[in-house]
């Protein structure tokens, strides 16, 4: 039989390392980024380890093209579909691993390699409120729904009283 301060010892040994294992991980991939240019060179982005965009640089040259906002979008996907390779390299203290191989499946589903250029163009969505958002075609515009009819005011009972709730005499029923 086995003495409970050693089987508690021992979870705590086994959490403890863990913990590390787990603050390690935390630490290299905290480490990992990925830079992309895109095709003409003239914009350079940086997304982190979680995908968010932490750098950004526009060249002269295209800071007046039309399609801006699309050429940076594109550039930004191209450097979030290459995360899970970076990962992969960037985090060796789960390499080979179970928890290395969903972290990896999860990155390839959440930022899938980009639309070949030409392929889904947007379409400008030019209402006022929203100029510079780019939509994949143009959104209908649904009717209001309908309001249901106002319902009819119930009849006022006067008996004299002020009492509603045993207004009608009767409250055992």
């Amino acid at each position: 039989m086995t003495n409970p301060e050693q089987l508690f010892a021992g979870f705590e040994a086994r959490m403890a390392e863990a913990q590390q294992k787990a603050d390690r991980m935390r630490a290299e991939m905290e480490t990992v980024s990925v830079a992309e240019r895109s095709k003409d060179g003239q914009i350079a982005v940086k997304v982190n380890h979680l995908g968010n965009l932490v750098g950004l640089e526009i060249g002269h040259a295209v800071r007046d093209k039309p399609n801006l906002a699309d050429q940076i979008l594109r550039t930004v996907q191209a450097a979030q579909s290459r995360l899970a390779t970076a990962v992969q390299a960037g985090v060796p203290s789960i390499a080979g691993s179970e928890t290395m191989n969903e972290l990896v499946g999860q990155l390839h589903r959440e930022y899938p390699e980009p639309e070949p250029e030409g392929f889904a163009e947007g379409v400008r969505d030019t209402r006022p409120d929203d100029g510079a958002r780019f939509i994949a075609e143009e959104e209908p515009r649904k009717p209001p729904a309908p309001q249901p009819p106002p319902r009819p005011a119930r009849p006022a009972k006067d008996d004299g009283t002020d009492d509603d709730y045993f207004g009608d005499g009767d409250y055992l029923r």
